[in-house]
């Protein structure tokens, strides 16, 4: 005789494959649209007159920004998905966060990145450690051939005067490195001109900083926990107290330093305990976590995005 419905155990790893598809499919849709935008603004090299060009080639190239940057985010989620199938912890198939190109941000992104649920606590430091840290490094590994391969289709431009209203994004040290790379010192007056695929890694690079921010639920609160255990909580409200501050370097750090702090009024500061928090993590895992940390610092900038305009100095 079967079990009532009620008593039967679910099974895991079930998904609703046609929603995940459908938002996967409106992501494509609005990261093509934000990439056409940025093709744009590549080949106008910031000159009035717009180039000209059918509507299907604009989606095409349009298209090279959208593959690579859901490749990073794809990476990203897939590294924890996998992670938790390898330890049979109930999770989610990725959910990928289209943003219509409504507001400035959504004309830059595309998408509000993309996310996995997990359905079941993880019992150890190990298995929490291992799922969280393998997201950001399969999206890191993404990133940066993405950047090189950006940077190789990118060039250096001479900035009019004055400098038309634009924004300044904030350069990473790995994005610096990659720029030397590829043309050396810039002078004053002139600028890399991103190609879209140099703009998919940036904001891939920007992603893992940002998860890789040891607070709470993101990926660098569970590699705080799996490493310090409660003293995790002091570090949450450290960088919070950090994410605020930087605000003075850039505004876009205000919703941030909000979406952190909301995030911990719903969850509550501290990390969710496991039963071995008293036990170390092996050295090992130790090492991985100062290369996470090599990764955040690579990949974080104070001031991601600023306006500026007005006659050069």
């Amino acid at each position: 005789m079967p079990a009532p419905a009620a008593w039967r155990p679910r099974t895991k790893f079930q998904n609703r494959v046609w929603l995940h598809a459908a938002l996967f499919a409106s992501t494509i849709a609005t990261t093509t649209v934000a990439g056409a935008s940025h093709y744009q603004a590549f080949r106008a090299e910031f000159l009035p007159s717009a180039i000209q060009l059918p509507l299907a080639a604009w989606l095409l190239r349009g298209f090279w920004y959208s593959v690579t940057v859901l490749s990073i985010l794809g990476a990203h989620e897939l590294g924890h998905y996998f992670a938790c199938r390898y330890y049979d912890v109930d999770a989610s198939l990725p959910y990928f966060l289209p943003f219509p190109p409504i507001l400035p941000i959504g004309t830059l992104t595309g998408t509000f990145g993309a996310v996995i649920r997990i359905r079941e606590p993880m019992q150890t430091k190990r298995v929490l450690f291992d799922v969280g840290v393998a997201g950001p490094i399969a999206g890191f590994l993404v990133a940066v051939p993405a950047l090189v391969i950006g940077m190789s289709l990118s060039n250096v431009i001479r900035l009019p005067n004055p400098l038309p209203p634009s924004l300044e994004l904030g350069e990473p040290l790995l994005f610096r490195a990659a720029s030397w790379l590829f043309f050396g010192l810039v002078p004053d007056g002139y600028t890399v001109n991103m190609h879209p695929v140099a703009w998919a890694a940036w904001f891939g690079m920007l992603a893992t900083a940002l998860n890789l921010m040891p607070v709470g639920q993101l990926d660098g609160g569970h590699i705080s926990y799996a490493v310090l255990g409660r003293r995790s909580t002091y570090v949450t409200f450290a960088m919070i107290g950090v994410a605020v501050g930087l605000t003075y370097f850039s505004p876009t750090w205000l919703f941030w330093a909000l979406f952190m702090v909301v995030m911990l009024v719903f969850v509550g500061p501290r990390h969710p305990r496991t039963f071995d928090e008293h036990i170390p993590l092996d050295r090992t895992r130790l090492v991985v976590a100062a290369c996470a940390v090599a990764m955040f610092i690579l990949c974080f900038t104070p001031a991601p995005i600023n306006e500026v305009g007005g006659a050069l100095r």
